[in-house]
């Protein structure tokens, strides 16, 4: 099954909307963005939570003392590293290492271990840029690797990603909001709606 990822959550209304739709992960942003949480916000969301998706913490060439003391405050399950970090970045937790397309061209894919996240570069964002791409670049890594797709995604072409492309995850966020920081329901249902309904061919 694909995994759906919900980013960007702010608040607890978020983090319910994702779980209640279906999607597996939930992130945070704990790095410098719009969508930014203190620790002790998404370790709040997280504790009221009825049921736990796997929660994934957003970061962006911070020291590992840093990102550890943060995953283990808010005991997260996975690690996305969004900046220039280096191969062998530990902090204690899994970590998905986030690599952009660039003009065609993925590169260090081989340097990271699975799971790893493709998405658009742009020159003036480390963070995501909310872009797609051509997704075609990323063929071969598909059919060898477990990739996650971000960039642009949203419920009107998050259908045809899946159903041409089969990949182990997506990630949106922008994409499934009512404005920055806010989740839109009917949004998030569709979102998680549409990738179901293209793995099952429906």
């Amino acid at each position: 099954m694909i995994r759906i990822k919900i980013c960007g959550i702010c608040d607890l209304e978020g983090a319910r909307l994702a779980a209640d739709a279906g999607a597996d992960m939930i992130g945070f942003h704990f790095c410098d963005s719009d969508r930014r949480v203190a620790p002790e916000d998404a370790k709040a969301i997280v504790d009221e939570m009825p049921v736990r998706p796997t929660i994934v913490g957003v970061f962006i060439d911070q020291p590992p003392e840093e990102v550890r003391e943060i995953a283990d405050y808010v005991d997260l399950d996975l690690l996305q590293l969004h900046g220039s970090e280096a191969p062998g970045f530990d902090a204690g937790r899994p970590a998905m290492k986030v690599l952009k397309v660039r003009d065609g061209d993925v590169r260090g894919a081989a340097d990271w271990p699975d799971p790893i996240m493709l998405d658009s570069w742009s020159p003036d964002q480390r963070g995501g840029t909310g872009r797609t791409w051509d997704w075609e670049a990323a063929r071969k890594l598909l059919e060898s690797r477990r990739v996650f797709i971000a960039g642009g995604l949203q419920p009107g072409n998050v259908g045809s990603l899946v159903s041409e492309f089969r990949p182990y995850g997506v990630d949106v966020s922008s994409g499934v909001e009512a404005r920055v920081r806010v989740k839109d329901p009917y949004k998030v249902h569709e979102f998680v709606q549409a990738v179901r309904r293209a793995e099952t061919g429906r």
